[in-house]
């Protein structure tokens, strides 16, 4: 492995405990869409968590389209996606808490200066703005360092595409392995291994011993080349991506 010198961070539930706020939000204008277009189906945020992490709204919205076989109107659709993300960000902005440890190590990456440091996200610009702004992580980050697959590509996607962190690798000028993506979700995982970047999976913002041990099996099986527990194992692990080892860290006791 050659030398790192760019961090990529997944923001939602990586940095960020953002996931269950925004998927509250979510069902409730998913629901809405469903009832709209006459599909009796409903989901709890929840249930939406367990099928769609990774993916933002305008992502979940094209798989619920295709899972019910209906269309939205584009016109509609942009409304419905302005309306979650201005939901989201009130709940992000009145509750958003940071990822146990997550400022810790980024206090002490950001003041070893030897890497530069990206937010690569699927969610909207403002949402990540908002999640990052409300805990205190945004001093760690240049604005022109914060990537989104829903704002900053001609084209809005969501991960597992790989176009946002291609965009990003473009963006800070640096190839694939000279960067590490930090992911949680298969999704995210999946974008930055087909970009060609390794990735470290972060498995801490799950609940439960069981769901973490089976999440970190799931994204090692991916090609993810090493997991943590915890944000403490954060320099461990990117210790091993550097030294081209694979490995899981164990849960710290």
């Amino acid at each position: 492995m050659g030398k790192i010198t760019e961090i990529f961070f997944d923001c939602d539930n990586t940095l960020v405990l953002s996931e269950e706020l925004a998927f509250e939000a979510c069902a409730e204008l998913a629901n809405e869409l469903l009832a709209d277009n006459n599909i009796p189906e409903r989901y709890t945020g929840e249930q939406l968590i367990k099928e769609f992490v990774g993916q933002n709204f305008r992502g979940m919205m094209v798989s619920l389209q295709a899972l019910y076989k209906f269309e939205v109107p584009l016109d509609q659709f942009e409304k419905y996606v302005t309306k979650e993300e201005d939901m989201v960000i009130a709940k992000l902005e009145a509750k958003a808490q940071p990822c146990v440890g997550a400022s810790e190590e980024l206090e002490k990456v950001y003041n070893e200066k030897k890497y530069g440091l990206a937010v690569v996200s699927s969610s909207a610009l403002r949402r990540v703005i908002a999640s990052i702004k409300k805990v205190g992580q945004d001093k760690y980050f240049d604005e022109d360092k914060i990537f989104s697959a829903a704002s900053s590509l001609p084209k809005p996607t969501s991960k597992p595409d790989p176009a946002i962190y291609l965009h990003a690798l473009e963006k800070v000028g640096k190839k694939a392995e000279e960067a590490v993506a930090i992911e949680d979700s298969k999704s995210g995982a999946l974008s930055a291994i087909r970009a060609g970047i390794p990735v470290i999976a972060y498995v801490g913002s799950y609940k439960g011993e069981d769901v973490q041990k089976e999440m970190a099996q799931t994204l090692t099986d991916l090609g993810a080349r090493c997991v943590m527990y915890n944000w403490s194992d954060f320099q461990k692990c990117l210790q091993t991506i550097e030294e081209g080892r694979a490995t899981d860290i164990q849960p710290s006791l």
